[in-house]
């Protein structure tokens, strides 16, 4: 027997365990020797208020069209090429009029994002914020619902009306509908304004409730969860 070995040895369960996580880390592009835990001096490795506080600041300089900067994209690009160091993680719906960055008014690398009409979290969404948290270090989760949301509006045609959709939409529309079903009676005069919001509210809960890996770091204090409904006319994000 060898020496070095364990003298208990490995049992098949925990051999096929082990090759399963190297081989998800090389799915996504993570060697097995970063496979950790993110290092505590990471440029994003600030408080969740801090990483907020600088969305908060970025969507003021948007709204008063006042950049921080000029931003040349081709500064730090070999190092962003090596590296990423996220303060957010953002998802939003696909829409093209709502684009996190520049609402935000932060450069490549400083968000990650991640795109979907009705901005659900479904099970990819859930894998790529778990992998945003987990080995990239982001403090802050933001779910971005937006104004007059097309995907929204047909979900409450379809709880409303029975409308159907052709296609793979009716998997989409599912996922809005306990929003729409929570928002029902809250806000008559403007239903689909109130689904909006309890939409947001839906992703929250689900990036909190529906991993260990999320759940776990917000338990810590090491993630916060927040969101808002950006306006398309005003440009204005309402935090819910």
């Amino acid at each position: 027997m060898c020496r070095n070995c364990n003298s208990r040895g490995l049992s098949r369960r925990q051999i096929l365990h082990a090759a399963s996580a190297l081989v998800a880390a090389s799915a996504v592009g993570i060697s097995p020797a970063l496979a950790a835990e993110p290092a505590g001096d990471r440029p994003n490795a600030i408080p969740p208020a801090n990483a907020f506080d600088e969305l908060t600041k970025g969507h003021a300089q948007y709204l008063a069209d006042q950049p921080v900067d000029q931003k040349d994209y081709a500064v730090n690009r070999a190092a962003r090429a090596q590296s990423q160091y996220p303060i957010a993680a953002v998802l939003s719906c696909s829409d093209s009029r709502v684009p996190p960055e520049i609402i935000f008014d932060q450069g490549p690398g400083d968000i990650f994002v991640v795109r979907v009409a009705g901005n659900i979290v479904n099970d990819d969404g859930l894998a790529s914020f778990e992998y945003a948290v987990r080995f990239l270090g982001a403090p802050l989760l933001f779910v971005l619902g937006h104004s007059n949301c097309g995907a929204v509006d047909a979900a409450i045609k379809t709880v409303t009306a029975r409308a159907e959709l052709p296609g793979h939409l009716p998997e989409l529309i599912k996922a809005i509908e306990p929003a729409v079903i929570e928002a029902h009676g809250k806000h008559p005069g403007d239903f689909l304004a109130a689904s909006i919001e309890e939409n947001v509210r839906l992703g929250m809960k689900r990036l909190k409730d529906s991993s260990d890996i999320i759940g776990e770091a917000v338990s810590a204090g090491k993630v916060a969860i927040k969101g808002g409904v950006y306006d398309i006319a005003t440009g204005k994000i309402a935090m819910v």
